[in-house]
């Protein structure tokens, strides 16, 4: 079963576009999907059929700004006024609406990449709801972080919030190419090394990430990632809360390993209990390599079937 369904942002002015995948029998768990920037939920569907097919319900949407919620409200890239929460409030009241409808059930969240952020940033208020997170393609501390900052404060202070300024891109996110041997041809190749997946992201008409994001929601974007930073982000993290934190030791997101490391250290030396896997040889969707997703996917199922027996003792 299929629900399309649709509930109002927390910026006050978008309505955000989502689906709830519901198997065909008695529903073990939910898990909700968290995509990341300038992509869509509807990437993950290999992954979304594989948890459903395991007796999972599994909530996405796409966040604003992205895919059909872009589309529907004419935003593409503009994530409204409301601050660097607004998509963790938004996946908040996805779990709400979730929870309304499929009530009493272990509930996990999936996020990669930016989602993954999000995740990060949700656990810090609503953590106490969850059974566990898999935080996907994450990193420690974002390069250049205050530099970046500081230049898109200026663009907003000189009224350029809503233009997007060619240079942000690159400042914010150059970095990432770094052992991408095949160069930049298209644009997207620090995200696997596969062309295949290479192409499809890049031809994806749901997809965001070629289009302009806004000076303001870089910043936003950039507030986030001070948020998530740190011992004192983690100890905002509930103790008890189970995490799973997984990512290729080639992906650049991560910063080869380091970043990841970094974040599960930071959790860890704050009494935290985490559990780590780098995949050898992957960059940033080992959720989208042909030869690896279906080992991805054990792994998170193994996670949450794992809680799942731990919440019901």
């Amino acid at each position: 079963m299929l629900h399309e369904v649709n509930f109002p942002s927390f910026n006050e002015r978008d309505t955000v576009y989502g689906w709830i995948y519901v198997p065909a029998a008695e529903p073990k768990g939910i898990v909700q999907l968290i995509h990341g920037f300038g992509e869509h939920s509807r990437r993950y569907l290999h992954m979304i059929s594989t948890f459903v097919e395991e007796g999972y319900i599994v909530a996405a949407d796409d966040h604003v700004g992205h895919g059909k919620t872009a589309l529907e409200n004419n935003t593409w890239g503009d994530w409204g006024d409301k601050g660097f929460h607004t998509m963790m409030e938004d996946e908040h009241r996805l779990h709400d609406l979730t929870v309304k409808m499929y009530p009493d059930l272990p509930y996990f969240l999936f996020g990669h990449s930016m989602g993954s952020f999000i995740v990060r940033d949700y656990i810090t208020k609503y953590g106490d709801e969850l059974a566990g997170v898999t935080i996907c393609g994450t990193l420690g501390v974002w390069p250049n972080l205050k530099e970046n900052l500081d230049y898109l404060q200026k663009l907003m202070d000189d009224g350029k919030g809503k233009e997007a300024d060619p240079l942000v891109p690159a400042k914010m996110m150059g970095w990432m190419f770094r052992r991408c041997p095949e160069g930049a041809s298209i644009g997207n190749e620090w995200i696997c090394a596969d062309p295949f997946v290479q192409k499809d992201h890049a031809a994806d008409p749901f997809d965001a990430f070629s289009r302009p994001c806004l000076n303001q929601s870089f910043y936003y974007f950039g507030q986030m990632m001070e948020y998530i930073t740190g011992e004192e982000w983690a100890k905002k993290v509930p103790a008890g809360l189970p995490i799973y934190n997984i990512a290729g030791d080639q992906d650049p997101v991560g910063q080869f390993g380091t970043g990841v490391m970094q974040t599960t250290n930071w959790l860890i030396d704050t009494g935290h209990d985490v559990e780590t896997m780098l995949y050898p040889g992957y960059r940033h969707e080992i959720h989208n390599y042909r030869d690896l997703k279906e080992i991805v996917e054990d792994g998170i199922l193994d996670f949450m079937d794992e809680h799942l027996t731990k919440e019901e003792e």
